[in-house]
């Protein structure tokens, strides 16, 4: 077991509070494995009638996976998004109702451990992003089933430049399911934990019309521009298109790796298809596993985490360097004996 995730049983209430203020509770591998020995033994617990999900103190929810480690070591990368992968599903299956607190930075494994959850509480707080092209990986831990599922264009956008949203758009957009002031959290925390029962009320009654959500109005230009089924085609309808944010989001489409980018639009169209989550926690399984063997993930990690020269060069470094064939081998499954799979199988 580790400290930096607190574990336990308050009133009626299963407790999974992140502990890793320095990292912006990051997820480790081992954070995924308390996570889930908690929820197999809630199952069975008719104690528990409602876990929560939130962070015990410091700015942020979840800022992700603890990705510096995994991007040296192979076996070690492949070993956290398995874990990572099963505990996303565990969540999405859950017969119990979580609520996550989004109170603060959710990214990358942070998304993945709150969108599964029934209830998603975003506040004035909330910075919601998925910026895994900027690191030469793509918005894995569920990102291709969640996007895809974002009205019109939105989650071609969010997955290829990483874009942040606050707590007012995740609302507007169906990432939150409730918007409610963080001064507010305690009062609501403590009254799910003493009356889970009455947790939908609990919750209507907590929030409030939350501000409004800028994205909205940048709905229509993005499902005109993002729309495409070629990264070379959204990258031509900016251009085409000559509106400062169009100029702006060119620049930012720029700095990211051309092969992720190409990789997590495909995620993001493909996911639309799937019926079964497990079939996207295998999908994203196998593309991590390809993904880890190439250079932009190490090469991301070390220019934006690492050294911090912001300074990426990626391999290939040009959209076109990045061929049909490249794309296909990153997406084409892995053999029985290596693919992801749920718990108990």
């Amino acid at each position: 077991m580790t400290d930096e995730v607190l574990v336990g049983v308050d009133g009626k209430a299963g407790r999974l509070r992140l502990n890793r203020p320095r990292a912006i509770h990051a997820l480790t591998e081992a954070m995924c494995t308390a996570m889930i020995a908690a929820l197999q033994g809630w199952r069975a617990d008719e104690a528990v009638e409602v876990v929560l999900v939130d962070h015990a103190e410091g700015r942020g929810f979840c800022a992700g996976g603890d990705v510096v480690q995994a991007s040296t070591d192979a076996a070690v990368a492949h070993a956290f998004f398995h874990e990572e992968y099963r505990l996303n599903h565990l969540m999405f299956t859950y017969a119990k109702p979580i609520v996550a607190f989004m109170d603060g930075v959710t990214m990358g494994g942070g998304v993945g451990i709150s969108q599964p959850a029934k209830y998603r509480i975003a506040t004035e707080n909330t910075l919601f992003a998925m910026p895994e092209t900027g690191i030469g990986l793509f918005p894995d831990v569920g990102g291709g089933w969640y996007l895809s599922r974002l009205p019109g264009a939105m989650g071609e956008y969010l997955a290829l430049t990483g874009a942040r949203l606050d707590g007012a758009e995740c609302a507007a957009l169906g990432i939150a399911s409730h918007y409610v002031p963080s001064e507010a959290l305690p009062a609501l925390k403590a009254a799910i934990i003493d009356d889970p029962r009455s947790l939908d009320t609990l919750l209507d009654d907590a929030a409030i019309e939350p501000p409004a959500a800028g994205i909205m109005a940048r709905q229509r230009e993005i499902d005109r521009l993002f729309a495409q089924e070629s990264y070379e085609a959204v990258l031509a309808a900016l251009a085409a298109d000559r509106s400062d944010w169009a100029e702006a989001t060119l620049r930012t489409l720029g700095k990211k790796s051309p092969q992720s980018c190409k990789v997590s639009l495909r995620l993001v169209l493909d996911g639309r298809d799937r019926v079964d989550f497990a079939d996207e926690m295998r999908a994203e399984y196998g593309v991590a596993v390809h993904v880890c063997q190439r250079p932009d993930f190490r090469e991301g990690v070390r220019a934006l985490l690492v050294d911090r020269d912001n300074r990426p060069v990626w391999n290939p470094a040009t959209p076109e360097g990045v061929s049909d064939q490249m794309i296909d081998t990153i997406f084409s499954p892995l053999p029985d004996d290596q693919a992801w799979t749920p718990l108990g199988r």
